[in-house]
């Protein structure tokens, strides 16, 4: 199990998988808007979206959770 988690603060601008979708290393997940900039989050290992933590428009601080993947 490995958890996707947030690299800033910002909000979730854009939710680019659910659960149940397979992904691969370095996929991008959620995209973040801070300052006006897109961050996107990516998964660091390839598996099975378990779980989406957040929703579009959440605020989410740097290290929270934001999928699982199992």
């Amino acid at each position: 199990m490995d958890n996707v988690k947030a690299t800033m603060a910002g909000n979730v601008w854009k939710l680019l998988v659910k659960a149940g979708d397979e992904v691969t290393e370095n996929q991008d997940v959620a995209i973040l808007e801070s300052m006006k900039m897109e961050i996107p989050i990516s998964s660091e290992t390839a598996g099975l979206i378990q779980e989406i933590k957040v929703a579009e428009g959440d605020f989410v601080n740097e290290g929270d959770v934001i999928a699982i993947i199992i």
